[in-house]
């Protein structure tokens, strides 16, 4: 039986493999041109998740090794760095940290995939593993959808990964819902109902999604990865699946405007 871990590490294989085989293949006019995320290029985007991928792979070798983690000086170096690549060095160098990086998650025994606390930096308290790569898969895959909709793809998130990020939401996760929503944008509590999913968005005195929500006051109906994409801020109007919509006391302009996206 695979674990959340196992099938979050398949999932941002499959998110590399993807991005392996069309990012080499764009020009540099494409490269410097506008991605799905509102302030960057593709190459931006790309430089992101390479530096992510350099951290998170140095992050993961000191809970390995038992070596101090980096801190905000480490970061901020690695940032600068990338920031002053060349587009084509960005795009380059994202794949090359990125299959470091999967490539080393693969390569934890089941053991280690169970019992490695990762410190990430930032937080309070070191991650279990499984929390630690759906962290990375939520910038794969969101970050990934900022490409891939900048090469005119339909840009949906696959099946397996709206249901994997939709577990680690509801579990690891839940802390981030906290800081890429406004819940005070909305006029009173609300839970949505992920149609035909187990899961409910829960809008109340904080953001949870949850499989035990009360009576829901309203429904969005459509696919999963739409509403993860949704609380992405990334269900836009134009990357909206047809007949996707919400009935009840909320509207998708509603929740458009209490996640509005990273």
């Amino acid at each position: 039986m695979t674990t959340l871990a196992d099938r979050t590490i398949a999932a941002l294989r499959t998110h590399h493999d993807h991005l392996a085989s069309v990012v080499p293949a764009l020009p540099a006019a494409q490269l410097s041109g506008p991605s799905g995320a509102a302030d960057w290029t593709v190459a931006q985007v790309l430089s992101h998740l390479g530096s992510g991928a350099e951290i998170a792979l140095s992050n993961l070798d000191a809970a390995l090794t038992g070596a101090e983690p980096g801190g905000q000086d480490f970061f901020s170096g690695v940032w600068a760095r990338w920031d002053a690549l060349a587009p084509q060095d960005q795009a380059s160098g994202f794949l090359r940290r990125n299959a470091e990086l999967v490539g080393a998650l693969e390569s934890l025994t089941p053991d280690q995939r169970t019992t490695t606390q990762v410190d990430v930096g930032f937080l309070p308290a070191p991650l279990p593993f499984a929390t630690f790569a759906g962290m990375r898969l939520a910038e794969s895959a969101l970050h990934g959808w900022d490409v891939n909709v900048a090469l005119g793809s339909a840009a949906a998130l696959d099946t397996d990964t709206a249901y994997v990020l939709a577990e680690h939401y509801v579990g690891g996760l839940s802390f981030m819902l906290g800081f890429i929503g406004k819940r005070d944008v909305l006029a009173e509590p609300t839970v949505v109902r992920f149609q035909d999913t187990p899961y409910s968005l829960v809008l109340d005195e904080g953001i949870a999604i949850t499989t035990t929500a009360a009576e829901p006051t309203a429904t969005f109906s459509g696919p999963l990865e739409a509403a993860i994409r949704l609380i992405a801020g990334r269900l836009t109007e134009a990357h909206t699946p047809s007949g996707t919509r919400m009935t009840g006391n909320v509207s998708l302009h509603d929740l458009r405007r209490a996640f509005p996206g990273y």
